[in-house]
């Protein structure tokens, strides 16, 4: 579970809006805002360096943030970010206020361990990631940083199911409706074709001593 809180400063801005924001980028600040909570949105200002090193470090989006603004402290976490398309700078930051025992919707990574032990990856098999993320409800003060997905046991043409991860406690997939896969294990071209050729071959002798159709 992510139960790291981070410290992070801002300056209250007073005016919002494009113009505003181009003009705090300008002073090498980042524009950014605090919403959520049943209050009233807060306009803020972050360390363009500072705000930029937490958010390419990782783990970004699923991290709680203690926001002090004007010496009182709001606990947070980022909902989104916008970078610049050409350039990659970061230009815009969200906030959500956290309230105690708040579930609240966030992307989780998911994690592949165990690769040895899937046979079916020991037969040169590869491993098809149709989820990098799965998008949970989880409590907001028991944020897991990672689902482990464990391949022990995963032969060539398995697929892994979401039931086959374990879930932190009090956490639950958004979608409820369905067993969905996370990753399957594909089988090389080479072996594709010796599976092809196998099944012609065990087909052959059937066909040829099945009785033939009466004219």
């Amino acid at each position: 579970m992510s139960t790291t809180v981070k410290q992070l400063t801002a300056a209250k801005r007073e005016q919002s809006g494009k113009g505003a924001a181009r003009a705090v980028r300008r002073q090498g600040q980042i524009p950014a805002v605090i919403y959520g909570g049943g209050e009233a949105p807060v306009s803020i200002s972050l360390d363009q360096k500072i705000a930029t090193q937490l958010i390419f470090a990782g783990h970004f989006l699923t991290t709680q943030f203690d926001v002090t603004v004007d010496g009182q402290a709001t606990r947070v976490i980022p909902r989104d970010y916008q970078l610049d398309p050409v350039t990659d700078r970061v230009m815009h930051v969200d906030f959500l206020r956290l309230r105690q025992g708040q579930q609240i919707r966030v992307e989780v990574p998911v994690h592949f361990i165990n690769h040895e032990a899937s046979p079916g990856l020991k037969r040169g098999g590869t491993l098809n990631i149709v989820r990098h993320t799965v998008e949970m409800f989880v409590p907001a003060d028991a944020i897991p940083e990672a689902l482990e997905a464990d391949l022990t046991g995963y032969q060539i043409n398995d697929s892994l199911h979401i039931s086959a991860i374990k879930l932190p406690e009090g956490s639950r997939p958004v979608i409820a409706d369905r067993d969905f896969t996370v990753a399957t294990v594909v089988a090389p071209s080479g072996l594709k074709e010796e599976l092809a050729t196998a099944a012609t071959a065990e087909a052959a002798p059937a066909a040829a001593a099945a009785p033939a159709a009466k004219k």
